[in-house]
């Protein structure tokens, strides 16, 4: 995700980064101001100390280098009773230098008048710690101003981002299939309002494309429905007659499944084309149900040794359409009594689950993952490749879920999980 942080935090960040780094370079050029200035206090007050001891030793020859707790001063070639300057330094030539002798730091001055070479040594170690009191002082400086920058671009934040809140549960709130209340009015015209207003734009598109699809399936599943029960009853009315050959009974009980396929699609068209009015629905029976479509569709079995067995460990309620509910029991048991042999058929309903067992055909695992995608058939299927896709959708509008295990040769089972009251 190429944004993984809130637009708050971004921005706080942001402020408190550049707070810090403004802050950091102040530190920087401040501390650098201090030292040479410091460095160039030192210099002119060394200066300041040869030429006064100079002048001194002009109108006294043994008048003493200067010697204090900061300042140190020798003279090559040295008078007896005086110091000569430390070997470290004594042959250096003449400038300005630093030096550590033991534990403390050094300035030197070396310069050279008339016949003789004079030492000059400021102890740097006062200098030395004001500096590193600088630096804790500046450090802490660049610390509280990273915290201020943050803490007042929070509340900055908060402030610029709440009118982007308040869009962003407005939008939350919108129904997408009906068109709702212009949402730039109550924003004023600024970069909100602007994006308020693509929204309500792109939402006006969004209401107007699901109205037209509605409209759309809606006109097409009533003009389907007389042609397919024109087709299912003629279907029904030939394989009415015993005396049809085997082959000829095969074909029309193809189109009899074909027909009930798409009055299935035309009828969950319908449902799924109107306004959810879940809220309005009294609880649907969903055991009665299960029993109805076991009835109606036992006529599949046959002849053949099939054993069919219908468990009601509960009779649990259900809030759904019952057109779209019958529509996945139906394709459920559908599937069973069609690609089941010998064996069984086993139905068990319980207070979440709708269990459909049976010993049939099977379908190869590799085909599992794909038996729910629109308009495809496995090996053994002789439908339209539209049963389970719309029981997929189905469940998917009212948050239940199908799963199917099944081995090729072995059987299938089906679990539907629905959400009960």
């Amino acid at each position: 995700m190429r944004f993984s942080r809130s637009l708050r935090f971004r921005v706080a960040t942001a402020f408190a980064t550049i707070g810090g780094v403004i802050s950091l370079v102040a530190a920087v050029g401040l501390y650098v101001a201090v030292r040479d200035a410091g460095e160039r206090l030192i210099d002119e007050t060394m200066n300041a100390e040869i030429e006064d001891y100079l002048s001194r030793r002009n109108r006294n020859p043994n008048s003493p280098p200067p010697l204090t707790a900061t300042l140190r001063g020798y003279v090559l070639p040295a008078r007896p009773g005086q110091p000569a300057p430390p070997r470290a330094i004594a042959g250096w030539p003449p400038g300005r230098y630093e030096i550590r002798l033991g534990e403390v730091f050094y300035r030197v001055a070396i310069t050279d008048r008339g016949a003789g070479r004079y030492f000059l040594l400021y102890n740097e170690t006062l200098f030395r710690q004001k500096q590193a009191d600088l630096i804790l002082y500046l450090a802490l400086f660049v610390v509280l101003m990273t915290l201020l920058s943050g803490g007042l671009a929070l509340w900055l934040a908060e402030r610029v981002i709440e009118p982007v809140k308040e869009l962003a549960r407005r939008i939350r709130e919108v129904r997408p299939d009906a068109h709702p209340v212009p949402l730039s009015a109550d924003f004023p015209h600024d970069e909100v309002g602007e994006l308020a207003h693509a929204f309500d734009q792109a939402l006006d598109r969004l209401a107007d494309f699901i109205d037209r699809e509605r409209a759309f399936t809606a006109d097409v599943s009533h003009e389907l429905r007389t042609p397919i029960a024109v087709i299912r009853g003629a279907a029904e009315v030939l394989l009415a007659d015993a005396s049809r050959p085997e082959k000829e009974r095969q074909r029309l009980e193809r189109i009899e499944r074909g027909a009930a396929d798409m009055a299935d699609l035309s009828t969950a068209l319908l449902a799924m084309a109107r306004e959810r009015d879940d809220e309005r629905r009294a609880p649907l029976d969903l055991a009665a149900l299960v029993e109805a479509a076991v009835d109606k569709h036992q006529h599949l079995l046959g002849a053949r040794p099939v054993e069919l067995t219908l468990e009601l460990a509960d009779r649990p309620q259900v809030v759904a359409d019952s057109n779209l509910v019958s529509i996945v029991v139906a394709n459920l048991l559908r599937n069973a009594f069609t690609y089941t042999e010998r064996g069984s058929v086993h139905i068990r309903l319980d207070a979440t689950t709708l269990t459909v067992t049976d010993s049939g055909l099977g379908i190869p695992r590799a085909a599992l993952d794909k038996v729910f995608q629109r308009l495809y058939k496995g090996t053994h299927s002789e439908g339209a490749g539209i049963g389970l896709s719309l029981v997929k959708k189905i469940c998917d509008r009212y948050g239940w879920s199908i799963a199917l295990d099944s081995e090729e040769g072995q059987g299938t089972r089906a679990v539907l999980r629905f959400r009960a009251p």
